[in-house]
């Protein structure tokens, strides 16, 4: 059995966090039928789930089977909802809200809304969240691992890096995204080659991601350097707040 880990790290991809774990061990572990592969240092474990909810869904659960930790983050990529939001600013955001059923989850630190949608959101997409919601970002997994964590009476907190700014056109993502959560590059890679159009915007991404990627992993480094973990009093509760809000703006 793997030994127990005081914080858990679910994420989207490798490439969100692999300045922080390239030193770390690694375990692969089945549950549920499914192998994962876990990211171990001292005191913190991290899973690379996929992209989405149900990858987030079944991930978090893993882990917490596997590991029993105390705390588990969402940590990742997230894109701005908010116009003052820019790329590699941290948000550890107060609540999160899934945009499926209007959940709100108080994590009980941080401050700000991070929403997560079903899909990938287009600028159009970002500004309707921000407008119905006060989101600052958007991402896709949170809400998912604040859920399972809720189930399972665990704290739980976000750390995101903002990737893309609140008018940046991303291209289409979404058709490449595998059942799976994963990110099929090469595809991708074929469909931009002869859209010589999307290159700059593709090049300002991968700068936008890179730059991310260091931000949210100098944050984790720091979070998943320390044996204890200490929450504010407001936050001593054993688990995320869940409730059911409405909103009144079309999304």
């Amino acid at each position: 059995m793997p030994p127990s880990k005081t914080i858990a790290i679910v994420a989207a991809l490798e490439r969100e966090v692999s300045p922080l774990v390239r030193h770390w061990r690694i375990r692969q572990e089945k549950h549920a039928d499914r192998v994962f592969r876990f990211y171990e240092n001292e005191n913190a474990v991290l899973v690379c789930g996929g992209i989405g909810s149900e990858p987030a869904r079944r991930s978090a659960e893993a882990v917490i089977a596997l590991y029993h930790p105390t705390l588990i983050y969402s940590a990742g990529f997230a894109g701005a909802a908010d116009p003052n939001a820019k790329v590699g600013d941290i948000l550890i955001p107060r609540y999160v809200i899934d945009a499926r059923d209007s959940s709100r989850i108080d994590t009980g630190i941080g401050e700000g809304i991070l929403v997560s949608f079903a899909a990938v959101a287009d600028s159009p997409q970002k500004a309707k969240l921000h407008a119905a919601f006060n989101a600052i970002a958007v991402d896709m997994e949170a809400a998912a691992v604040a859920k399972a964590a809720a189930a399972r009476e665990i704290r739980f907190a976000a750390v995101k890096a903002i990737s893309d700014g609140s008018d940046f056109q991303l291209p289409p993502l979404d058709r490449f995204i595998n059942p799976d959560g994963g990110f099929d590059t090469v595809k991708f890679a074929f469909f931009a080659l002869p859209r010589p159009w999307m290159w700059i915007q593709i090049a300002h991404l991968q700068k936008n991601s890179a730059q991310a990627s260091h931000a949210l992993c100098e944050h984790l480094a720091a979070i998943t350097a320390e044996r204890d973990v200490i929450f504010p009093p407001e936050s001593q509760s054993s688990q995320p707040d869940v409730r059911t809000e409405t909103s009144s703006t079309s999304i």
